[in-house]
């Protein structure tokens, strides 16, 4: 569903109406010439909302060289398009992510889930114990990648394994099926074993949404999306069928017919078609309003699919003026309630346990940026947090609001500078709050500004 391979199976395109031995091929059997990708839009809008540039969160943490050296390896890792990539493929049920540290810098890689199989501590539940890898791949595969595989087994399946622990990522070498079917215990690869010592897995499972079981969470968008994304994609075909029929209609001739003998007969306006008293000629031509239903039909489809997915209904052809930034979440609440669950999964679960194993990390490796300066051990005793940005960017008249309730607050001491300054963070581009205030503290204010203004002394009973 995510990458466009669902219909890869069937042999037969959608033209192909009668296959090599002159027998009708049934519609199902034939692969869809149009394709509506209802449920990868939804995942590409939700994800969107979750970790594009617009919508990363900021770290937080009261030691601020860690928050800093945080938010340079999530600048320089590209930490957010890592998340992109996890919330895409982890869509279908669950995705891992994988903490690298080599030479210093740290590095991720997002790794399906189909062939993985997680175990957990007894103890803590939600802790890896340790993740095992293992599924079947040809031989000749596997001297491509180095393996040391006999020409008589180049076409044979073997086992590949390896395995995540606290300790060690231990890699196995290929496993005959034979061996495996004996029991034979499969070898131990020393050369592409790493033992990292870490003391924990250096791997995050995200489990998609609330739902599933102890490996797989419940997919993004659910299995009746999937089943009306398939009626609306043969539907969609079978009508651009019948416009393509519209446009070169059937020529039907009735016998007796006269005209040139063995002669061919083209349609056409410049060819007339001479038929005798008792034979005729006509086309076989269908409405244009059954196109039209079958595409009010698509659409009736596409909303039912994208409203039980959490998708994006909104018609962009219908806004007549900018909207605001509350209109633009009214408009589109159920893709907001659907990121928002997922702010849950990849955000407060995924996004803050990667920061917390790189804080980790840094106390068994000395961190490095990309120019090689030390990043130094980070702080293990301060809480991580994360600040996320509004929804929709507000307009110039959303600012001005949200300036003048702000500047009520503060007045009637109600909320801090530093509060303040974090809620306007996201929309003027403010990486640090804290240097912010710092900022303004260093540069006097404007002579005409509120804050330039002496301040009254409240007047006493005496000079009443």
């Amino acid at each position: 569903m995510l990458d466009g391979t669902l219909y890869d199976d069937l042999k037969h395109a959608f033209d192909e109406e009668r296959n090599s031995s002159n027998e009708y091929v049934p519609l199902k059997d034939r692969r869809p010439c149009a394709r509506t990708r209802i449920c990868a839009t939804v995942v590409s809008d939700s994800v969107s909302l979750l970790f594009s540039e617009g919508h990363f969160p900021a770290i937080e943490c009261k030691d601020e060289g860690t928050r800093d050296a945080l938010t340079k390896i999530a600048k320089e890792t590209n930490l957010n398009a890592v998340m992109i990539d996890a919330a895409t493929r982890g869509s279908v049920g669950s995705v891992a992510i994988l903490l690298r540290v080599l030479n210093g810098r740290v590095f991720f890689a997002v790794l399906p889930t189909a062939y993985m199989t997680p175990e957990w501590e007894k103890e803590a539940p939600d802790t890896l114990k340790s993740v095992t890898e293992r599924y079947k791949v040809r031989g000749n595969v596997l001297k491509a990648g180095g393996y040391a595989i006999p020409d008589d087994g180049l076409n044979e399946d073997f086992w590949f394994q390896r395995i995540w622990d606290a300790a060690t990522e231990t890699w196995y070498l290929p496993q005959s099926q034979k061996d495996a079917k004996d029991g034979v215990a499969p070898l131990v690869d020393e050369a592409r074993t790493t033992k990292h010592g870490l003391g924990f897995v250096p791997m995050f499972w995200v489990k998609n949404l609330p739902g599933g079981d102890d490996t797989d969470g419940a997919p993004t968008f659910p299995p009746e999306a999937i089943d009306l994304q398939i009626e609306a994609d043969y539907l969609l075909s079978q009508g651009g069928r019948g416009l393509k029929y519209q446009s070169d209609p059937t020529l039907l001739i009735k016998e007796p017919a006269l005209g040139e003998k063995g002669g061919s007969l083209v349609k056409g306006a410049a060819n007339a078609i001479i038929t005798s008293t008792e034979g005729g000629a006509e086309l076989l031509e269908i409405s244009g309003d059954a196109a039209t239903a079958v595409m009010d039909w698509v659409r009736g489809l596409r909303d039912i699919a994208l409203e039980g997915a959490g998708g994006n209904r909104s018609n962009p052809d219908k806004l007549s003026a900018a909207q605001s930034g509350r209109a633009m979440e009214l408009m589109n609440q159920g893709l907001i309630w659907l990121a928002d669950r997922l702010r849950i999964s990849y955000g407060e679960g995924a996004l803050l346990s990667i920061l917390e194993m790189i804080v980790r990390a840094s106390a068994k490796f000395p961190l490095k940026d990309k120019k090689g300066r030390v990043i130094g051990e980070l702080n293990q005793q301060e809480d991580i947090s994360l600040r996320w940005p509004q929804w929709y960017a507000p307009t110039y008249a959303d600012k001005q609001t949200q300036a003048t309730t702000l500047d009520v607050l503060r007045g009637a001491g109600l909320m801090s500078r530093e509060t303040s300054v974090k809620s306007l963070a996201p929309g003027y581009d403010i990486p640090d709050p804290a240097d912010e205030i710092r900022k303004i503290d260093a540069d006097p204010p404007p002579p005409n500004s509120a804050a330039a203004k002496p301040k009254q002394e409240p007047l006493s009973e005496s000079n009443d």
